[in-house]
């Protein structure tokens, strides 16, 4: 069973986002692979702390996992769990340097991707697993905003072409020796910027609902 997000970053559930990136940073040089070579324990823990981070500092993913736990990331909910893999190391640097370089950024994944599918734990009786059964069961699920269109611009107003990048979503930020091509803060990587959000989703372009699902358990199984 996984670990509760918030034991894993040693913070209380109604830690801010100071407070978030404070014990993240922490706990990811104690435990980055780089600083421990071999020791299988620590990437374990530095992956953990990863995707613990990872849903906490978005607070739709934040709003969804308070509702649902982690069952709210085990399906077609663009995983939180980023793991340290193709990647990994350049996020933690620009979370862990990222004030330093002008701001936090948001990687951009250049497009949506198809989630996988929804797992979902039932417990059923003998007697229902060998008659079958038709159950009704309540999934969560990251759908596009009705108010917005999934634009996440307020109804009536349209984004604009991001100023900082010019509608490229990347700009390059140099920081003493280092350089580096980095998701433009301004509009996280999108191209474009929102003046005014739209109130439901926040400018997200998309909320996350509860759904109902009628589900055959077929006899037998």
């Amino acid at each position: 069973m996984k670990a509760d997000f918030y034991e894993t970053l040693g913070v209380q559930k109604g830690a801010d986002e100071k407070e978030l990136k404070s014990a993240f940073r922490k706990l990811a040089m104690q435990f980055h692979p780089d600083r421990n070579p071999g020791d299988h324990a620590c990437e374990h823990k530095f992956k953990e702390i990863n995707e613990a981070y990872e849903t906490l500092k978005d607070p739709q993913k934040r709003a969804a996992y308070d509702r649902f736990g982690h069952a709210a990331f085990e399906g077609g909910m663009n995983g939180a769990a980023h793991g340290f893999g193709a990647g990994g190391f350049a996020d933690i640097f620009e979370d862990i340097f990222g004030d330093m370089m002008g701001g936090r950024q948001r990687r951009s994944s250049g497009g949506r991707e198809r989630g996988a599918d929804l797992r979902y734990n039932m417990e059923i009786t003998l007697e229902e697993a060998f008659s079958g059964k038709t159950a009704q069961i309540h999934v969560p699920a990251s759908i596009s905003c009705s108010e917005c269109s999934g634009s996440g611009a307020k109804p009536g107003t349209q984004p604009v072409t991001c100023s900082m990048c010019h509608g490229h979503g990347k700009v390059r930020a140099t920081q003493g020796f280092f350089s580096i091509e980095r998701t433009c803060p301004q509009c996280q990587g999108r191209g474009q910027t929102i003046k005014d959000p739209c109130p439901k989703c926040a400018g997200q372009g998309r909320v996350t609902e509860e759904r109902s699902l009628s589900v055959n358990i077929p006899a037998g199984i």
